[in-house]
This record gives structure tokens, C-alpha cells and sequence, in this order.
């Protein structure tokens, strides 16, 4: 079975493709951008966990 690692960052409305780039070349897969409490926007995003099983 697949296990997966989350987590979450905000994101600046001028430098999202840049913050969004970062995470994906680390191996991280966007999932998800919600409005965040105090309105911006928070991105959600995994990996897969390498050697959990």
C-alpha cells in the first residue's frame, strides 16, 4: 500500500508558479488550494513516503 507525507503553504498571489515550482522539483504534488482562514491561499500538497510500507 502507497503511504503518503502531507503538508501545507501558504501561497503569495505574485509568486505562486515560483513556490509551486520549488515544492514540485522537492517531489511534492500539489493536491489542492483552499482559501486559508484569514483569506489567502494555502496549498496542499504530498509525497509519497520512500521505504514506508
Amino acid at each position: 500500500m502507497t503511504t503518503w507525507e502531507y503538508i501545507t503553504t501558504p501561497l503569495i498571489v505574485h509568486n505562486t508558479a515560483a513556490i509551486l515550482n520549488n515544492w514540485g522539483s522537492q517531489g511534492w504534488e500539489l493536491v489542492q488550494v483552499v482559501t486559508g482562514p484569514e483569506g489567502g491561499l494555502v496549498a496542499y500538497l504530498k509525497r509519497e513516503l520512500k521505504g514506508e510500507k
